[in-house]
């Protein structure tokens, strides 16, 4: 797998490179700024961008909306950004356009090599992938549910999926049968009004609802 790196931090960066690598990656490019980010996109064209959200040159939201930039102009690059905060905004940008391939973890999640391998992985096949800390701390700042119609359950596993696992993953993590988990997703796409589609992702669609309310 071919990845981008942007991290301003010389001393992270660097330890990025090594760790992607002993993750079977080939780190094209290492740079420190938003631009950069940008310009090493178009010129290697790799698999997946991984991205710092606060970059220079404004240390705000460069990070982001370079990666955004970047998927413009090469369509289909998988993007993975980390940050040290949950920021619902970004959260809900990265997701927002319903492709995929985009991911969201605390910077000190990737520490654990099989975590950032697995993530890597899911967002570079099109999937999408949410930290768990990111997807409690979410819920935990919506003040009224807009999902009233979902059960417990269902948003048990809704969450979950935001967490880019697959259906037997879940039915892993929730000690149920398969068949159980994918009548529970079945219901979730029906009571969020989303029908079956040759282009888009339900998956990505029903969490993208969920971010937005």
């Amino acid at each position: 797998m071919r990845v981008v790196l942007a991290e301003d931090s010389m001393l992270l960066r660097e330890g990025l490179v090594r760790l992607l690598q002993e993750a079977g990656c080939e780190v094209v490019a290492a740079v420190g700024d938003a631009p950069s980010l940008v310009t090493a996109v178009v010129q290697h064209r790799p698999d997946v961008a991984v991205v710092d959200v606060r970059m220079p040159p404004t240390f705000t939201d460069d990070g982001l909306r370079a990666a955004v930039q970047a998927r413009r102009e090469v369509p289909g690059t998988a993007v993975l950004v980390l940050s040290q905060y949950v920021e619902q905004a970004y959260a809900e940008e990265l997701v927002a356009s319903g492709e995929g391939g985009v991911g969201y973890l605390l910077k000190d999640r990737v520490a654990r090599l099989d975590q950032l391998s697995d993530a890597l992985q899911r967002v570079a096949s099109g999937g999408t992938v949410l930290d768990p800390e990111v997807v409690a701390q979410l819920l935990a700042r919506r003040r009224r549910d807009p999902l009233e119609r979902l059960t417990p359950r269902e948003r048990e596993v809704l969450a979950l999926m935001a967490e880019g696992r697959s259906n037997p993953a879940i039915a892993t993590r929730l000690v149920v049968g398969e068949g159980a988990v994918e009548k529970h997703v079945g219901s979730i796409f029906t009571k969020l009004d989303l029908p079956p589609s040759g282009s888009d992702s339900r998956r990505v669609l029903a969490v993208l609802a969920w971010l937005r309310t």
